[in-house]
């Protein structure tokens, strides 16, 4: 139980993660290293990695299907700790 909701957790920071490098890499002119620079500076870090939460919606739907209830508990914890540290950023 606890290990299925750490695993969950981890697909669901991976997959925020993923969401924001796939947001800045299409939707900017930017490469990922310079565009996080920029990105910050400008104070919408916390902005893109809310966008990038969004494919968590898809990963959460997809475990609930296949009944991984935990694991889609961990899916939503990491979206919790990423709103939470979007207001910190």
């Amino acid at each position: 139980m606890t290990k299925e909701v750490l695993i969950g957790f981890l697909i669901g920071i991976f997959t925020a993660l993923l969401g924001s490098y796939l947001f800045i890499t299409f939707f900017t002119i930017f490469d990922i290293s310079s565009g996080i620079e920029i990105i910050r500076e400008h104070g919408y870090l916390g902005k893109i990695i809310t966008l990038g939460t969004l494919l968590d919606l898809a990963v959460f739907a997809i475990l609930l299907k296949r009944n991984k209830e935990y694991m889609a508990r961990g899916v939503i914890l990491a979206v919790i700790a990423l709103a939470i540290s979007t207001l910190v950023i």
